[in-house]
């Protein structure tokens, strides 16, 4: 299997994978670049934690939208009061949902260092088991 004839960023030669046959991997293929740009533009738009400072800055105006609209009396006081609880309960329900969030990836990442523990647990790098370091008691009364 041949290598890439593109050349990286770096002014180094490709170390990727040809594909459908052509001398470039996907990266470098120039049929490919609208498709590239199409994808790369979409880009960190889409939020591992959902974005929640977006959905807060929506809150925000929409609760603007709201004050603005009750001091034009546009608004009933009532009908407005009954819309920020809403907004607010939004608010709590996301920071609620960044907490879960949280918790999960906590959770995932103490599964996988249980696991590396077990895993390594005794085991030095050349195999044999360690044996537990133990200062005699003698020696701390030494002083």
């Amino acid at each position: 299997m041949g290598k890439c004839s593109g050349i990286t960023q770096a002014g180094t030669a490709c170390k990727g994978i040809p594909i459908d046959g052509s001398k470039w991997c996907h990266a470098h293929n120039p049929d490919r670049t609208v498709e590239r740009r199409r994808y790369g533009s979409k880009g960190g738009k889409r939020g591992g934690r959902g974005r929640p400072i977006a959905e807060l800055g929506a809150l925000r105006d929409e609760n603007a939208d709201i004050r603005r609209r009750l001091l034009e009396g546009e608004l009933l006081p009532n009908v407005a009061a009954v819309a920020v609880q809403s907004i607010n309960t939004d608010i709590r329900a996301v920071g609620a949902a960044m907490k879960a969030r949280e918790q999960e990836e906590l959770v995932e990442r103490l599964t996988a260092l249980e696991e590396g523990l077990k895993q390594n647990k005794g085991v030095v790098a050349d195999g044999e088991h360690r044996q537990a370091h133990r200062v005699p008691r003698a020696a701390y009364s030494a002083a």
